[in-house]
């Protein structure tokens, strides 16, 4: 399968996986949205007790949570492959390391008469 093939698609149930997980989230019920009416009203065993198997929701949310990693990790592969390539193409690389350059001497007062006359000098002590 060609490489750009392969990207397009992940790439593609990458961002439905990532819709579809903050999608689920939102409309799911929380575990702690009854404590208010959970005192007095007499199911303050939701608040407190198991929560039992998770639901299709929960399950489902799983699932797609686990497709989105899983695509993630192909998108990394992918660019590997690729920077893998343009090295073998024999494209320069960027080098992270920058030299720095320092005078070996630094003048200690500049002569006023290296200056253009038109710009005023200020007298040097």
């Amino acid at each position: 399968m060609d490489l750009d093939l392969f990207e397009s698609l992940v790439l593609i149930v990458h961002v439905i996986a990532a819709v579809a997980v903050i999608g689920l989230v939102l409309i799911q019920h929380g575990k702690g949205s009854d404590m208010g009416a959970g005192f007095g009203s007499g199911a303050s065993g939701t608040v407190f007790g198991s929560g039992g198997a998770g639901n299709f929701l929960t399950r489902l949310t799983t699932w797609i949570a686990i497709a989105f990693f899983l695509t993630s990790f192909s998108l990394a592969y992918v660019a590997k492959q690729r920077s893998e390539q343009v090295v073998a193409l024999g494209m320069p690389e960027i080098e992270s390391s920058a030299e720095v350059v320092i005078p070996a001497e630094i003048p200690s007062r500049v002569d006023s008469e290296s200056f253009d006359s038109e710009i005023p000098a200020v007298p040097v002590e």
